[in-house]
């Protein structure tokens, strides 16, 4: 996990996550990641756009006015949403966090010169350059919580795609067979193996409403037989997709972020048992599957990084 450190001389970002669940922001110091001041608030996604942009710039001066307590002045700000980013930093759906056609930069220009990149590629990008993707040259970046995306990453540089969707895992196709009824069930990965699909495959299974993963977590801890079925199954799911994405791409590494993500048990493990069964060369097989380094700070870091490169360049 990133400490917080003084000011000092450095130069200095303004990182926010805009999360299903939580927003994450931070001040961060560009040259070594390390995080000044940290706030963290609940998105409140199911409030609608506005609502959640109002409580995001609020985040966001307020961490304004703790930095320059500090010395430190803020140069850019970047915000990770979890969402479709085209290349320009345009919000392009509203899957999770309603920001299609509102104008996100602009409601930071008071702060900061400001750019928009999807959570998934600014968690890469923070990996790359302080975290667990260091060591190689191309990795694939996962990220499990609330929903589940990708990015591959070479040369320190998430890849975009011509429009910006070179991130949907969500939708990779999952074909089971209930071994109640024998029916077959065609669901997406994000249905399986997501907090929110967690929540429903084990309200299904023992007929009452639970309404987080991490409530199913609680009750595989307790040793709940439906909770560990529904979270084994999510594990391989997920392995399953992942070992397909590493037959596609390639990759030196895998580097697995998210609440989820780094989770560990029986999630984890029947991940990587999966994965690693569905590798198709034996030469890759065994390549380094390893948790991100900078944890649940990573897309706040990575998205400060987004827009000081975006800025710089224009």
């Amino acid at each position: 996990m990133t400490r917080t450190h003084g000011a000092g001389s450095a130069r200095w970002g303004l990182g926010l996550d805009v999360g299903g669940t939580k927003t994450i922001g931070g001040v961060v110091n560009l040259s070594t990641g390390n995080i000044l001041v940290h706030r963290q608030t609940a998105t409140g996604a199911e409030r609608g756009g506005e609502p959640v942009l109002r409580n995001t710039v609020a985040l966001a001066e307020e961490l304004q006015a703790a930095s320059e307590e500090r010395g430190a002045a803020i140069e850019v700000a970047g915000i990770a949403v979890a969402e479709l980013v085209d290349p320009a930093g345009v919000v392009r759906s509203a899957h999770t966090i309603a920001w299609r056609g509102i104008g996100i930069r602009e409601a930071f220009d008071h702060i900061a010169p400001a750019f928009v990149e999807s959570d998934v590629r600014a968690a890469a990008l923070a990996e790359a350059r302080f975290g667990a993707g260091r060591p190689y040259r191309i990795f694939a970046y996962i990220s499990v919580g609330t929903g589940i995306s990708s990015c591959l990453v070479q040369d320190g540089v998430p890849f975009v795609g011509s429009r910006g969707n070179a991130l949907v895992l969500a939708s990779a196709p999952n074909t089971s067979i209930c071994e109640e009824c024998g029916s077959r069930q065609d669901l997406v990965l994000e249905d399986v193996a997501a907090g929110p699909g967690l929540a429903a495959r084990y309200s299904a299974r023992v007929d009452r409403h639970v309404g987080s993963g991490q409530e199913v977590m609680a009750a595989l801890a307790s040793g709940d037989p439906d909770a560990r079925h529904v979270v084994s199954t999510a594990g391989e799911a997920l392995g399953n997709s992942v070992g397909w994405l590493v037959n596609v791409l390639d990759p030196d590494a895998v580097v697995v972020g998210g609440g989820l993500g780094l989770a560990g048990g029986l999630y984890w493990d029947r991940f990587i048992t999966s994965a690693r069964q569905h590798i198709w060369s034996e030469a890759t097989r065994d390549l380094p599957i390893v948790t991100a380094e900078l944890g649940a700070n990573s897309a706040c870091i990575g998205a400060s990084l987004a827009a000081s490169r975006l800025v710089a360049a224009s």
